[in-house]
């Protein structure tokens, strides 16, 4: 399992910490869990906190030795949205290794592999009311793979040049929050450079 950097607490923290007082599961689903959670707040009081249980996910930015970044464009129903994203899935059990969950879904859904896997950036997607957080790789070394997408999955596989998705990013076109900051972080890693200085 990939370590998680945490911001530490301090002391001074104390003024806005809120402690758990119970948590109680009211809803199981097959996808994500939803508890009570009774907090105590900093000036003593009680507070509810609706919290949304998910195992987690891996998403990978593939960039190829020519430049070019391969997304999926999929129908998001539930935000109404068509979208262009790095390719992405949950972690099949609670533990999973995210890197082998990366593996899986980039060969999944694009039928590519990667010879190189390197972490960009574990991502707390929503903090205020969910624990999902989605580990993110830069893939590279990529050689062709057979494309398997689960049954209820569909997808069309989209190339473009790196830069250009990071143009998409800044003008707000790719608004998608995981693919936003991969291709932000694979543009930093592989050039060094800001985006403006491009």
């Amino acid at each position: 399992m990939t370590n998680v950097p945490q911001m530490p607490a301090t002391d001074s923290d104390a003024d806005i910490r809120e402690i758990p007082l119970s948590d109680e599961v009211v809803f199981h689903g097959a996808l994500i869990d939803v508890s009570h959670m009774q907090v105590r707040l900093p000036n003593g009081k009680q507070a509810l906190r609706e919290v949304v249980r998910h195992k987690g996910a891996a998403a990978v930015v593939p960039v190829d030795e020519n430049g070019m970044v391969t997304l999926v464009r999929q129908h998001r129903v539930v935000v109404g949205m068509i979208t262009l994203e790095i390719p992405a899935g949950k972690l099949d059990y609670a533990g999973e290794d995210p890197l082998a969950c990366a593996h899986r879904e980039l060969e999944e859904e694009t039928g590519l592999h990667a010879r190189e896997m390197e972490l960009l950036c574990p991502m707390v997607t929503t903090p205020g009311f969910c624990t999902e957080r989605v580990h993110i790789y830069l893939a590279t070394g990529l050689t062709p793979h057979q494309a398997h997408l689960d049954e209820d999955e569909f997808l069309r596989v989209t190339r473009l040049p790196l830069r250009q998705a990071v143009d998409r990013v800044m003008s707000g076109e790719l608004c998608d929050g995981k693919t936003a900051l991969g291709i932000m972080l694979a543009w930093a890693k592989l050039y060094g450079l800001a985006p403006g200085q491009a």
